[in-house]
């Protein structure tokens, strides 16, 4: 039976033409997808496997199946303590980055002149490299010398130690991570500026005043932006390791043992790389169901332009 006796005479060439243009796009996106599995799916069913072993890179590795997991949760302390340091940092850390983000692209989104360099000197700090804004910090804290005890000197309060003292060298880290407050900040003005105008105007006309305004229309109008920076923050301070790693390798009296830290640690220095791995699988779960029940709940909250339309 012949081709043209099954499919119609014009269909034969469309067939034809559909396979060429999957051919087509197979080959261009060949390099991402063998990078995906070369560089990313692959290391990452290794890691799974190693997760199951004993391993420190000298001798063969051992499978010891759910070992690792069951020390860690059982039988380790600091894994506890460390997973203890990063949710407290997370918990503090996304909320004020949210609000003061928001607060400073309140002011950024007004209509004056040369409001652009503000918007830029916002920005700048949050795109500078991490070893060079820790060590600024790091001399911003110094007890002695530092310019944050001598301008509280200055007004009688004597200063803490920050990052030499276990109490507030969690704050400190804190307060060191809002340095890059203007990521948020350009998000949030993004999302302010595709807000229609001609919704405050009739509000205005409405007889509704600036702060009914921001709580009935811009603000829900924003969650989306507010929905991004949410899961960016949690995926980011999960995943903290710089600033702990220069300014305090996790001292004093691990007060600052973040997460990703300690998974150094474990790799790195110990080279316990089966444990290590498990730590990882680990802060990818957490991070994972965070991120679901965010995006589950966000039905509830978050709200669309074509929806006030």
């Amino acid at each position: 039976m012949s081709v043209s006796s099954i499919y119609p005479p014009s269909a034969a060439p469309r067939r034809d033409l559909r396979k060429r243009e999957a051919i087509a796009f197979y080959v261009c996106i060949s390099p991402w997808l063998i990078g995906f599995l070369l560089f990313v799916l692959g290391p990452m069913l290794a890691s799974l496997y190693i997760s199951g072993t004993r391993w420190d890179l000298l001798s063969p590795a051992r499978f010891i199946g759910l070992g690792n997991y069951r020390e860690m949760l059982t039988d380790d302390p600091l894994f506890w303590k460390s997973l203890q340091v990063t949710t407290i940092y997370t918990l503090a850390y996304v909320p004020l980055d949210l609000l003061g983000g928001l607060a400073i692209a309140l002011l950024m989104n007004q209509k004056l002149k040369g409001i652009g360099v503000f918007r830029t000197i916002f920005y700048l700090p949050s795109v500078l490299a991490g070893v060079g804004y820790v060590v600024l910090w790091m001399w911003l804290f110094n007890p002695q010398a530092g310019l944050i005890n001598t301008f509280l000197h200055y007004l009688g309060i004597q200063g803490p130690r920050w990052l030499q003292d276990p109490h507030w060298a969690l704050p400190a880290m804190i307060m060191m991570s809002l340095w890059g407050i203007g990521r948020s900040m350009v998000i949030l003005l993004a999302g302010l500026q595709d807000i229609p105008s001609h919704l405050h105007e009739a509000a205005e006309i409405d007889g509704a005043s600036r702060w009914q305004g921001l709580l009935r229309i811009t603000l829900p109008l924003l969650t989306p932006s507010i929905l991004f920076n949410l899961v960016l923050g949690i995926i980011n301070t999960f995943q903290t390791f710089t600033n702990a790693f220069i300014a305090t390798d996790g001292g004093p009296l691990d007060s600052t043992l973040f997460f990703v830290l300690y998974l150094y640690r474990k790799a790195f220095r110990h080279f316990e790389m089966g444990y290590a791995s498990a730590l990882a699988w680990v802060l990818f779960a957490i991070v994972l169901v965070c991120t679901l029940i965010i995006f589950k709940t966000s039905g509830r909250w978050v709200f669309y332009q074509a929806e006030a339309e």
